[in-house]
């Protein structure tokens, strides 16, 4: 790939870069806290029926259907002295702290009979402003996750002009977010501070309640901090038109540019991927650990050191493949032109998921086996490998339209088309959560069903085996067909994607020339 004449410009130092990527690993620990630990806790902690949570994270996701294009065009207008997405990483964190703690102060929608009679449930009023609560304040974190969310993503096209200094700002972005799986471990410590509540005299399920959210409240405090290096770091360098544009012009702008549009519509099919953050924790807690980890590594033997090495070995196979694919895909993109790799980790990343389910039912429904751990762990880190590759491309080839844009039409939609990220993740996890819900209220894994199956875990049934290991078959479809289906789906419409490498590099070049020579009528 030739070097493009834009390389000599003024780009961040190396201490910005990593201030915005430190910022960037932390929104994205608040992000997994939210996207896995807030289903596993409605569900299998408060117990709120699995239809009602699909029902809220859908509605939420359709209000982002609206909300995101808004604030990405809000981010767009904006001009202040430090630019137009670095006021919002200055002073937004503190706002979505709040807002990442609220969902979790809810109460118990149901909870085991200490007597062992089934499960007792909240009076209906209460119920009623459980669910309330659950969906109002997971729909205000969406609203404030996105004004931090669009101007962080958004300000990598502003920090520099040199197009390998920007892929290398977003691929390294990838990265550290990836490092946000941190949040998703936020399901297996927050059980380690139950003790504290039983000593008080708490039973089982309140003392459990009370141990996430104290466990939300120190993730979150921790990963906000994070957050603000972020505002207190980066810098915008590439300059920006005053011309202001209408709502309905930036939702103009996003549908017309063919490539994104293209982009938009491919990570929309993609939405059963997200299946796979939505359940892998709750699949892991149940199927590994019978939803106590604790007795699991500990024994009355000691500590259980082989059940300690399977769960690395589970870990590096749901996310490794995703941490190693974000840092190899960048090098890729110097051999390969973008789209190639982008259709290949779609296609391709459909057969590893399909294999999940396979080897599940060919395993007969045993997984714990030394063989079938890492059999399963080897597959889930290629699935992992194509869905990282993805979220790289996906950023890289959005920021590649930004300059399509303004190539074409003298603006950069920054806010706007990072807004459409955004509206992707968001909108597929609300699809997927429909999904998830659907086939666990098919097979009962819901509400009252759920403490029932915890207060028998608790006296010794085995998960993999319970109701004929249905809800374990459940999980494992979850987290490999739908994803596959999806993987199949995401290449159709960038088969023939509209944008080719040496094209851009072309047009950057070109913009190159109009921005320091003052001629922004030159196209060729």
């Amino acid at each position: 790939m030739r070097k493009n004449k834009a390389a000599d410009t003024s780009t961040y130092s190396k201490g910005e870069l990593a201030g915005f990527l430190v910022g960037l690993a932390g929104q994205n620990i608040i992000y997994n806290i939210i996207a896995t630990g807030l289903t596993f806790y409605f569900q299998s902690v408060i117990f709120i029926p699995a239809i009602a949570c699909s029902i809220i994270f859908a509605v939420a996701r359709v209000w982002d259907a609206i909300n995101d294009p808004m604030m990405g065009s809000i981010v767009d207008k904006t001009r202040t002295k430090w630019g137009k997405c670095k006021p919002y990483l200055m002073f937004v964190p503190p706002v979505i702290l709040v807002t990442t703690i609220l969902p979790f102060v809810n109460g118990l929608y149901a909870w085991p009979d200490p007597n062992g009679t089934g499960s007792i449930l909240a009076p209906l009023g209460t119920r009623v402003l459980i669910v309330g609560w659950a969906a109002i304040s997971y729909i205000l974190w969406g609203m404030t996750y996105t004004i931090g969310d669009i101007p962080l993503w958004g300000v990598t096209s502003l920090m520099t002009e040199n197009q390998n200094d920007r892929a290398k700002a977003l691929s390294l972005a990838r990265i550290c977010a990836s490092f946000g799986v941190i949040g998703m471990a936020f399901t297996f410590i927050a059980p380690a501070f139950q003790g504290i509540f039983l000593a008080k005299g708490m039973d089982n399920a309140h003392s459990l309640r009370a141990a996430y959210i104290l466990t939300a409240v120190i993730l979150t405090v921790i990963s906000t901090i994070l957050f603000e290096v972020a505002g207190i770091t980066v810098h915008e360098r590439v300059t920006q038109s005053n011309e202001s544009h209408t709502m309905k012009e930036n939702f103009q702008t996003m549908w017309r540019c063919r490539p994104f549009r293209q982009l938009l519509i491919s990570g929309v099919l993609r939405s059963p991927i997200q299946l796979l953050s939505l359940v892998a924790m709750t699949l892991v807690m149940y199927y590994f650990f019978n939803n106590d980890l604790g007795g699991t590594l500990m024994t009355e033997n000691g500590v259980n050191f082989s059940m300690i090495i399977k769960v690395v070995i589970l870990f590096v196979g749901i996310m490794g493949g995703m941490l190693v694919s974000s840092g190899v895909t960048p090098s890729l993109t110097r051999k390969f032109e973008k789209k190639k790799l982008y259709n290949m980790y779609s296609l391709c990343g459909a057969i590893p998921f399909a294999l999940v389910f396979v080897i599940y039912k060919l395993a007969h429904g045993n997984l714990l086996g030394w063989p079938m751990t890492i059999l399963i762990s080897l597959i889930f880190f290629v699935a992992s490998w194509a869905q990282g590759g993805l979220n790289v491309l996906q950023s890289v080839m959005i920021a590649d339209c930004v300059d399509y844009e303004e190539y074409n039409n003298g603006i950069r939609p920054d806010g706007v088309f990072f807004a459409g990220q955004s509206f992707i993740t968001k909108l597929s996890a609300g699809i997927a959560s429909l999904i998830s819900g659907a086939v666990y209220a098919i097979v009962g894994f819901s509400g009252e069903n759920v403490a029932v199956l915890n207060d028998d875990l608790i006296k010794g049934a085995d998960f993999t085996t319970y109701l004929g290991g249905k809800y374990a078959a459940a999980m494992f479809f979850l987290v490999s067909i739908p994803p596959a289906i999806g993987m199949i789906l995401s290449a159709m419409p960038t088969l023939k994607y509209a944008m080719s490498d040496a094209e851009h590099n072309r047009m950057l070049d070109v913009l190159h020339q109009r921005r320091h020579s003052g001629k922004s009528d030159e196209k060729v």
